[in-house]
């Protein structure tokens, strides 16, 4: 009675209290959820070439569940005895069946279940190791170290490499090594717009069982800004096992398929994003400096065709990410220097206060009143309108802006848009700081360029709203979202975000700044044969994070338009802190020649008709 009582507690506590237990472990054993992962939507460029695309690749994962389950270890050892009986290979598929059957019974009658787990792990290191790229003692101590129940064992594996594996794990019926499908993501020019397209990283889940997967995840520029459109969804096969380890067939809920991410198509060319960074690296390299920056839209959109940083990294090696991340373009504060002009003076030609033929007073090179001074290292005494731009003076320019006023100078300032973020679909923008601090002398270098930080994002839009009709627009980098059958999900047009300044104000703008380049200017070396230019030098001390200004140390910059009656095209180019001694470190004279150069390339890559007959070289002004 004591011993019925004993085993009736028992039982009562095996099919009650211990039940679920038993039911999980047993589900583990002969369950397996198989995920079909998504394919990620690929970025192209404006003329469909792939950017960014994914490949398929798998990872083995080491099951314990399953590789220490002497019923399930038995099939392998099965085979394993039956493959080397004479006249295997005679057997028909049927045959062989039957066969691993019965041995199956012989080795669960005749061996522990501990031999038979040692066996079949032993077997199948064997059997993978190889294939694998790894020695059998070194997979061996990976199985046996490991805590877990579920890890990998190799990863990123080639489909055609994992096609075969898994054909191997299914003839020779090994059990406990399972593959995951997934994707990884491959850049097909790596140190191309790297800071635009940005990159992936693995994020790892856990699911109901307690089973780590990994899937990418969207980390920096378009990948993560558009992740959600990118991503997909991905889907499941789920496979049961009966008591003898054959797989029960599936039903409607036991398939989940995945859906594909959009393909998200740049406004980038390519064409043209190659020739503004190859002019770029020879730009640095001539004028030895390490960072800067271009940008290149067409101002009657706001698209970006090109956008170039440096220091940049390869998309596929993810190597100096954390030293080279850092996006000029959009997040480099700096004060801009003498391309912001643009504000003093457009905004006193917009308010009717100056006419283009307007003569300027700049006091022989030296202004003093109150708290402002203000210095020009190359004096004049009347200047016109145009003339002021055109010879980069501060004194003219500061005493236009005290024509505008304080109050209306801020206000054309933001107007442009700086101090505030342009609104590109990138993570990371910098608004820049642009604020009226109601002192007259921070006014005075605000005009000039002091005083106020931008970053070169802000200054092509701003010099887009001169190139154009006078209207600020959002600058965008994402054409449309298309779908892998080529239907067009959503369209993205441009966006008019304000009204700086008049029509013919604008293009009394251009035709001042086209002498800038012309004979006479601070930027001849900006000029292209064949084409009217127009645009406006920079050349700032850079600032001292501790305070003050870093001695011997300079920004130059340069932004244009061509064909300046009528531009197809705005190309900002900024230098941080070039170190050449071979000329004098101005926007004119290192910014400008890289516009040049990446100027007659574009305009050949666009096909535009030169209008004007190809003269000699220009003189060589340059400030």
């Amino acid at each position: 009675m004591v011993g019925l009582s004993a085993l009736s507690a028992r039982l009562v506590q095996i099919q009650l209290v211990d039940r679920q237990h038993y039911a999980e472990n047993s589900r583990k054993a002969y369950h397996r959820k198989e995920k079909l992962p998504a394919v990620r939507g690929m970025i192209v460029d404006r003329r469909e070439e792939p950017m960014a695309k994914s490949i398929p690749v798998s990872t083995v994962f080491v099951d314990k569940n399953h590789l220490m389950d002497p019923k399930l270890a038995s099939f392998g050892l099965a085979y394993w005895e039956a493959s080397e009986e004479p006249g295997w290979s005679d057997l028909d598929p049927a045959k062989q069946r039957r066969r691993i059957n019965g041995l199956r019974g012989e080795i669960l009658s005749r061996d522990s279940a501990e031999v038979i787990v040692q066996k079949h792990l032993a077997y199948a290191v064997g059997i993978l190791a190889r294939p694998l790229g790894i020695s059998r003692k070194e997979l061996l101590d990976k199985i046996e170290n490991s805590k877990g129940k579920w890890f990998a064992i190799a990863k990123d594996l080639p489909e055609d490499v994992a096609d075969q594996l898994r054909e191997t794990v299914e003839r020779h019926c090994i059990e406990g090594f399972e593959f995951e499908n997934s994707i990884k993501r491959w850049y097909s020019a790596p140190k191309r717009a790297t800071h635009l397209i940005g990159f992936t990283g693995e994020s790892e889940e856990t699911d109901d069982e307690g089973k780590i997967h990994t899937r990418e995840l969207g980390r920096f520029g378009i990948e993560s800004s558009m992740e959600n459109f990118l991503a997909g969804r991905d889907g499941w096969r789920e496979q049961f096992r009966d008591a003898r380890g054959l797989v029960v067939p599936g039903n409607a809920t036991s398939l989940k398929p995945p859906r594909a991410g959009l393909n998200v198509k740049l406004t980038i060319d390519m064409g043209i994003q190659s020739i503004v960074e190859e002019e770029l690296d020879a730009n640095l390299a001539e004028f030895e400096s390490k960072r800067g920056a271009v940008i290149l839209m067409d101002p009657k959109s706001g698209e970006v065709l090109a956008m170039a940083s440096r220091p940049n990294f390869d998309l596929n090696e993810k190597q100096d990410i954390a030293e080279n991340g850092y996006n000029y373009a959009i997040q480099a504060i700096y004060e801009p220097g003498s391309t912001i002009k643009i504000v003093a003076t457009s905004g006193a030609l917009n308010e009717g206060l100056v006419t283009p033929q307007t003569m300027i007073d700049c006091h022989n090179g030296f202004y003093q009143s109150g708290s402002v001074l203000v210095k020009d290292e190359h004096p004049a005494g009347m200047l016109s309108f145009e003339g002021v731009l055109q010879h980069s003076n501060n004194i003219g320019t500061y005493g236009i802006g005290r024509k505008l006023g304080v109050t209306r100078f801020y206000e054309y300032l933001h107007g442009y848009g700086f101090g505030r973020k342009t609104g590109i679909q990138l993570s990371g923008e910098s608004s820049g700081i642009a604020r009226n601090t109601n002192n007259d002398s921070d006014f005075s270098h605000a005009c000039y360029g002091y005083a106020s930080s931008v970053t070169p994002m802000q200054l092509a839009c701003a010099y887009s709203a001169i190139a154009s009709d006078g209207k600020l627009r959002k600058p965008h980098i994402i054409k449309s979202l298309v779908a892998n059958d080529g239907t067009v999900v959503e369209d993205y047009s441009s966006e008019v975000i304000k009204d700086v300044i008049k029509p013919k104000t604008a293009v009394q703008m251009r035709e001042a700044l086209e002498k800038v380049v012309l004979t006479g200017g601070t930027a001849t070396r900006a000029a292209v044969p064949g084409f009217r230019v127009a645009g406006k030098t920079g050349t700032v001390q850079k600032h001292n994070p501790k305070g003050g200004y870093l001695q011997n140390s300079y920004i130059v910059s340069f932004a244009g338009m061509m064909p300046a009656q009528d531009p197809a095209f705005v190309c900002v180019v900024v230098i941080d802190d070039p170190r050449t001694q071979k000329v004098t470190r101005f926007g004119g004279t290192i910014a400008a020649p890289a516009f040049s150069k990446i100027a007659t390339r574009v305009a050949a890559h666009m096909n535009l008709q030169p209008t004007e007959p190809i003269s000699s070289p220009l003189a060589t002004t340059a400030r």
